[in-house]
């Protein structure tokens, strides 16, 4: 969406257009959606995330400077959801500085010879892999490589420096490659 579009539509959104909203909704829906189930295990919940989502993005409408992307400002307002969600809850994270060959982590036995089989399997090993990461490596890597969001926008959505944004992603293919790696011997 152009720049002006954009605007143009946060401006309608505002002055109470309804038809507007629904559109913002459409674009950023599938965005929305597939960054929260990547983080959120139960799809009811992850329903229920969505909207919340949506709904805290019609709240804020009138705060919304512009000075960012509306796809930025959506992702920080998501990453900020997933995160009060799963504060509660504690999942297993893998430790950056485990390299240790006696991990618990699931080891993979290939015996499968079906291609189209393997490749969903390792789709899903990756899915889960990307699970086990620490919660702001999963935001970052669902955002990029999975999303195709930029650099620029997950350092400014995060609130993080430029360096850190490309840092975390490269420790965390590091860390997946590692962990995909064990699965797999």
């Amino acid at each position: 969406m152009s720049e002006t579009s954009e605007r143009e539509l946060v401006e309608r959104c505002r002055s109470g257009d309804d038809e507007a909203f629904r559109e913002l909704v459409d674009r950023h829906k599938r965005l929305v959606f597939a960054l929260i189930s990547r983080s959120v295990s139960n799809p009811a919940r992850v329903e229920e995330l969505s909207q919340e989502v949506f709904l805290r993005v019609y709240r804020g409408l009138p705060y919304f400077r512009g000075d960012s992307r509306l796809a930025t400002w959506i992702y920080r307002i998501v990453s900020n959801l997933v995160y009060e969600e799963r504060r509660g809850e504690r999942l297993p994270e893998i430790s950056l500085d485990e390299t240790s060959a006696d991990s618990d982590m699931p080891r993979f036995e290939p015996g499968a010879t079906d291609r189209a089989f393997d490749e969903v399997e390792i789709r899903d090993r990756l899915g889960k892999a990307i699970a086990r990461l620490p919660l702001r490596y999963q935001l970052l890597v669902n955002g990029h490589y999975l999303d195709g969001m930029r650099y620029e926008d997950l350092a400014e959505a995060l609130q993080l420096p430029m360096g850190t944004v490309k840092t975390h992603l490269h420790r965390a293919k590091r860390l997946l490659r590692r962990m995909l790696e064990r699965d797999l011997h």
